[in-house]
């Protein structure tokens, strides 16, 4: 149990009311809030919507066995759907969860992660126009997630220092990686429209974007500075699902990902590629180019080097000096 001072009790009276109380007390991303919803509304459902409070270590084994076995996902999905369980039962039910779940377990997959050459990385750049153009340049350019560059604020980039500060990124941390100068004219050029988007929201009444944490509670101007605002703004205004504000919302990873497979499908790529892939030709390319994998974990983010070692399993240098025996054979 943690201590009594963290917890927080819920006035709802629903219990799937009290779960989104509680994960916004304790700032859960929107995104985390939508999935863990869903995920204690499916193992309430398997038991035929019994209260949680009558259910306890059989039954969390038996849903996390029936998405293993019966439903076949990966082991971060059901890795999910045990955290989701477990913050039911601890932060809104305050009941013990010191279980030995002994679930069938999920296999880890152990793929190889797409990596285009540098050369499709150039291509499927060049063929991209826009914001998805200088967004797909970031990712590759700095090695970020979709969805950290896609919430990239104003004050985030910092042109002395060559840097960009990832906020909040997975694991909730923040780190620094490279601000490539290639792009500093571009992203200077993004920052000035942005600032005359945002003078027109003021003048119309808004101008507000969503903050973090409780800073909205704490610094009162904050969500309307020009330092807060995204980098990437959205096209239209519209209603925050949480406080019901009406604000400018980030671009739409939905839209970046559209983007990059239209590129790809004109440039008849035959690979599978997803915005992630340019992160891990980011780290690919900065690995066959001699640098340290220390240094590549850190601008990665990554809590293990061994995430970061499996990149050492693609890279084309491996094959530079060896041949294989079919190549070898004389005729």
């Amino acid at each position: 149990m943690e201590d009594h001072e963290t917890k927080y009790v819920p006035k709802s009276v629903r219990l799937m009311d009290q779960v989104r109380e509680v994960l916004r007390f304790h700032h859960y991303a929107y995104n985390t809030e939508k999935s863990y919803v869903s995920w204690i509304l499916q193992y309430i459902r398997f038991h035929n919507k019994r209260h949680p409070k009558d259910m306890g270590k059989d039954e969390i084994e038996s849903f996390l066995s029936f998405l293993a076995i019966k439903r076949n996902v990966s082991a971060s999905t059901q890795n999910q759907a045990l955290n989701a369980i477990a913050f039911l039962y601890k932060q809104v039910l305050n009941i013990d969860f010191d279980l030995d779940i002994r679930a069938s377990r999920a296999r880890k997959s152990a793929r190889l992660p797409v990596v285009l050459s540098r050369g499709e990385v150039a291509q499927v750049i060049e063929q991209i126009s826009g914001t998805p153009k200088l967004l797909t340049q970031l990712m590759y350019g700095s090695g970020m997630r979709s969805l950290e560059v896609i919430r990239l604020r104003i004050q985030d980039i910092d042109f002395s220092q060559k840097q960009i500060i990832v906020r909040a990124g997975k694991g909730n941390k923040d780190r620094a990686t490279f601000l490539p100068i290639n792009l500093h004219d571009s992203l200077k050029v993004q920052i000035e429209r942005v600032g005359k988007l945002h003078l027109t929201d003021l003048d119309n009444g808004f101008g507000e974007v969503f903050l973090p944490d409780a800073l909205a509670r704490k610094y009162k101007n904050a969500a309307k500075s020009f330092g807060w605002q995204y980098l990437f703004p959205s096209n239209t205004i519209s209603r925050d699902p949480r406080s019901g504000k009406t604000m400018r919302h980030h671009y739409h990873k939905t839209a970046l990902r559209k983007a990059i497979s239209s590129a790809v499908r004109d440039l008849k790529i035959d690979k599978r590629v997803t915005p992630h892939v340019f992160r891990h030709s980011f780290a690919t390319h900065m690995l066959e180019d001699g640098a340290n994998i220390r240094m590549v974990q850190t601008l990665l983010g990554h809590r293990d080097v061994k995430t970061t070692e499996i990149y050492t399993h693609v890279m084309s240098t491996q094959f530079d000096t060896i041949q294989s025996p079919l190549d070898n054979l004389t005729q």
